[in-house]
């Protein structure tokens, strides 16, 4: 009988510490999640600054195996009050509709972790529609807060084509994501097109693309 009290002791012990521990665990998980800021999907991203990185800066297969944008220039932009990180998920030279998961997920992590909202982005070619979509629905399906379009690939030489298919394309990825997800488009200046380029993208559509996208991110740096 003492050895049966004996053991029940031990159990109710390691019981107790069981418990504690996953208590413990639960609550580091919480101060992690806590870390991510509130307002996923909707305008809060787009507000304060940013930092912008593509898959030349972060990937393996487009920098030779040593790209210069790593998990500590992550802390560095958190450290520098950066409040979105914008990340280039895929090329459409990419061998997968998300260019490497795991690093781009570390990524990721590390940005909400700091405190940051992550905002996906893709430039789609147009050359092959379905593609592009397939694309950009993947990448609206990583933990991220936000996705964006860049809007600037000429390969389709025909103005009006290619003007036809970006409209579709837009049409068709705010059908998949849904109606309650904020949406960027990410332009050229109106300075760049109806100034200093007026060839490059003739009627460009932005009562269109006013339609479908929620915020416009012009590059300035085009003008």
């Amino acid at each position: 009988m003492p050895e049966q009290a004996s053991r029940q002791r031990l159990i109710a012990v390691l019981a107790v510490a069981a418990i504690a521990l996953a208590g413990t665990l639960a609550f580091e998980l919480m101060q992690e999640e806590d870390n991510r800021p509130a307002g996923a999907w909707t305008v809060t991203p787009y507000q304060g600054l940013g930092a912008w990185i593509d898959v030349y800066d972060w990937t393996d297969e487009f920098t030779g195996g040593d790209p210069p944008v790593g998990l500590d220039d992550i802390d560095a932009m958190a450290e520098a009050g950066i409040q979105t990180v914008f990340v280039q998920v895929a090329h459409n030279r990419s061998a997968d509709d998300v260019s490497e998961p795991e690093r781009l997920d570390s990524i990721i992590d590390k940005a909400h972790d700091r405190g940051m909202h992550v905002v996906a982005w893709y430039l789609p070619t147009l050359v092959d529609p379905a593609t592009d979509l397939r694309r950009l629905v993947a990448a609206s399906e990583l933990d991220v807060d936000g996705l964006g379009v860049d809007i600037e690939s000429v390969e389709i030489a025909d103005p009006a084509e290619r003007t036809r298919r970006l409209v579709e394309l837009s049409h068709d990825l705010r059908a998949e994501i849904g109606a309650d997800k904020h949406l960027s488009a990410i332009t050229l200046t109106a300075v760049h097109l109806e100034v200093v380029n007026r060839d490059y993208w003739p009627g460009y559509p932005w009562p269109e693309l006013a339609d479908t996208y929620d915020s416009i991110l012009p590059m300035a740096y085009w003008s």
